[in-house]
């Protein structure tokens, strides 16, 4: 069995290099060769240029296809996969033409996995380990008031007046400012069409708790099915958010009041414009640490007071191997293409998994990706 990594962008490569390191047999496809060979040629000379039907020809039964490319192509590469009885592993979203390709991949026993990078991905592993945690004390009861939030954000190690900057085109973030989200909050749907319009404050409990602004992002509400919340649970808050350093809205004021303005060919082009702007203005610099944190929050109520509280919260940051978010987004993914190797994960499109032997075995390798990672309980400190 070979894996297809296709892709090798910067948030490929650790997860990449580490597949090659331990010896897993895989092809590297990508645009370019010339970067593939830069970052990976001293662990394989199996670096081919991305050709779709060059990738077609070399597909065999039982192999798996790894789409680390942009959106648009993870469903065609797993339509591919069908075709050939192949697998297949992504670190994004699971779009509904994704969904729609799962009673296929069942009936052929192809396991195709999703949201398995960072956010999403870490962040739903730590959301399982709270509800099976949960689940499991003796505080659980279904009457019992929940509120969930989970907040994760790539944000700069040393902060700059922008309060943010670029490890990749700028584009994705600015288009997803554009982009409408749904949550719970205080036991109604919050409907948002603008993350500005719903910027509040969160302190996450690190080892010196530090107070970041956060909002909503996409539809949150789908998790709860998906994180083991029953129907009939009243459940206060739940909501899936991004994360940024405090004085972010403030910095990018301007930045919110034009893209307001900006409506279809002509915004796109100044979209893209801004795009370039930034990244010349705010990309990282060579060996400038990045910040990643993530904080998945889990609080049961009886009678208006708590009776269990905790919160799994990581910190990490760039170091001489790389850059934090690189780590975060496909170190998960090269775990997910070996639990579908050994037969860990079921046939079907799936996202990151909730089996509790999975769970802990993961978090345990992404520890060690971290400079801080724990639980906390907040009633039992």
């Amino acid at each position: 069995m070979t894996v297809h990594w296709c892709g090798t962008g910067l948030s490929a490569i650790p997860g990449l290099r580490r597949l090659l390191q331990v010896g897993v047999p895989v092809t590297v496809w990508n645009r370019t060769t010339d970067k593939a060979i830069s970052a990976l040629g001293d662990l394989t000379t199996d670096i081919r240029t991305f050709d779709v039907d060059a990738l077609s020809a070399a597909l065999a039964p039982g192999d798996v296809v790894v789409s680390m490319l942009p959106a648009e192509w993870h469903v065609p590469l797993a339509t591919l996969c069908l075709e050939h009885g192949a697998h297949f592993v992504s670190s994004s979203y699971i779009a509904p033409e994704m969904r729609a390709l799962d009673d296929a991949a069942r009936e052929k026993g192809l396991s195709f996995v999703n949201e398995v990078g960072l956010d999403p991905g870490i962040d739903h592993l730590m959301a399982h380990a709270l509800m099976a945690d949960y689940r499991a004390s003796a505080a659980f009861d279904p009457s019992n008031e929940l509120s969930f939030l989970s907040y994760c954000g790539g944000v700069p190690k040393i902060s700059n007046p922008f309060r943010y900057k670029f490890s990749w085109s700028p584009l994705g973030v600015l288009k997803a400012l554009r982009s409408p989200s749904r949550s719970l909050s205080d036991f109604k749907e919050l409907n948002v069409d603008r993350p500005w319009d719903a910027i509040s404050s969160y302190t996450a409990p690190l080892p010196d708790a530090e107070t970041f602004e956060v909002y909503p992002n996409r539809d949150s509400l789908p998790f709860m099915a998906e994180y083991g919340f029953e129907p009939d649970w009243p459940v206060r808050n739940f909501v899936r958010g991004t994360l940024r350093l405090k004085g972010w809205t403030q910095a990018w004021g301007d930045v919110f009041k034009e893209i307001e303005t900006l409506k279809g060919a002509e915004g796109d082009a100044r979209l893209k414009d801004m795009s370039d702007q930034f990244w010349a203005e705010n990309a990282y610099d060579a060996g400038e640490p990045d910040r990643v944190v993530l904080c998945v929050d889990l609080a049961a109520r009886k009678n208006g007071a708590d009776v269990w509280h905790k919160t799994y919260v990581m910190d990490a940051w760039g170091d001489e191997h790389g850059t934090a978010m690189a780590r975060l987004v496909s170190v998960p993914v090269s775990l997910a293409i070996e639990a579908v190797l050994s037969g860990q994960i079921a046939p079907g499109v799936s996202a990151a998994p909730s089996d509790p032997a999975l769970v802990s075995d993961w978090m345990r390798e992404i520890g060690s990706l971290a400079q801080h990672l724990a639980i906390v309980d907040h009633l039992n400190p």
